[in-house]
């Protein structure tokens, strides 16, 4: 085992991937007998921590700590510094939960068909808010297009918080998002949840249908995971995949994800390549139909 383990998250100080790599860092370092640290490295929407790790040392001190955004950045980004499928190693995946769907309370919408009822009425008209262009929100609002035959008009913005602000005054219509990202205008009566995207309901928000109630198939989670490059070798990988399974069952890491919905995720390295893989053939997809590229 090195001597120390260097974690990299890809965003800034604070944002939720950053406050969950940090736990999984406080528990990983006395359970592997060594120091394990987290580095922020923000930028490229996520690509520069994460070319940092997958042209990084193969023996395990340096990994990385990101979210299925890096994955739909990379199947929208046209020269990407790194291939997300071949350059790195999943280890494991804490922690899966869906997106919620809320609308501004200056909507009459109230349930998933009167969503979809309102997109058919007036194509196009329908707004939904993102943190920018290719974000997984915004892949996921092209997604439920498709799945549900509706059109609803993107606007990006320079950060989540300022769709947040305008959905909450009725300027736009929607946003797609953790639960977290607007739980407060939720509670302030500013914004309604009205479903969430993952296929089958949530016990985490056991009054919200899923979308795929009204868009058959349609299905979109948020799993966070642990990385490393490519060329690791297998027995550190599945040593460290033991640990963080452990981890993510634990009390301290099952609260902290309570509040974006999310819950443990105990799964193989090989299972956790496989979502990567599913995760980038979906978005690749989508962003070749729609012709949605980040240069």
């Amino acid at each position: 085992m090195p001597p120390l383990i260097k974690i990299i998250v890809p965003f800034a100080p604070g944002a939720s991937t950053d406050v969950i790599a940090r736990l999984v860092a406080s528990q990983l370092g006395p359970r592997l007998q060594t120091n394990v640290i987290v580095e922020n490295r923000a930028g490229g929407s996520g690509m520069i921590g994460g070319s940092v790790v997958a042209k990084g040392p193969k023996d395990g001190s340096t990994l990385l700590f990101t979210s299925v955004s890096m994955v739909s950045t990379a199947a929208t980004t046209r020269n990407a510094p790194f291939d997300v499928t071949t350059d790195l190693v999943p280890i494991a995946m804490p922690g899966v939960g869906p997106l919620v769907i809320a609308v501004s309370t200056k909507t009459d919408i109230k349930t998933p068909a009167e969503f979809v009822a309102a997109a058919r009425a007036k194509p196009d008209q329908l707004t939904h808010g993102t943190s920018g262009v290719g974000t997984i929100a915004h892949l996921a609002a092209e997604l439920l297009n498709d799945a549900a035959k509706i059109q609803i008009k993107h606007i990006p913005y320079k950060g989540a918080s300022l769709a947040v602000t305008d959905t909450a005054g009725g300027i736009i219509d929607a946003m797609i998002a953790v639960n977290t990202t607007f739980a407060s205008q939720i509670q302030a009566g500013r914004m309604r949840p009205i479903a969430i995207t993952s296929e089958k309901p949530s016990p985490a928000f056991p009054n919200l249908p899923p979308m795929a109630t009204v868009a058959p198939g349609y299905s979109v989670e948020l799993w966070t995971a642990l990385f490393a490059p490519a060329g690791t070798p297998p027995a550190l990988v599945k040593r460290i995949n033991h640990e963080v399974n452990e981890i993510a069952n634990s009390k301290e890491m099952v609260e902290l994800m309570r509040g974006d919905g999310a819950t443990p995720l105990n799964v193989t390295p090989e299972e956790a390549a496989k979502r990567v893989r599913d995760s980038y053939a979906t978005w690749k997809r989508v962003a070749t139909a729609k012709n949605i590229v980040l240069e």
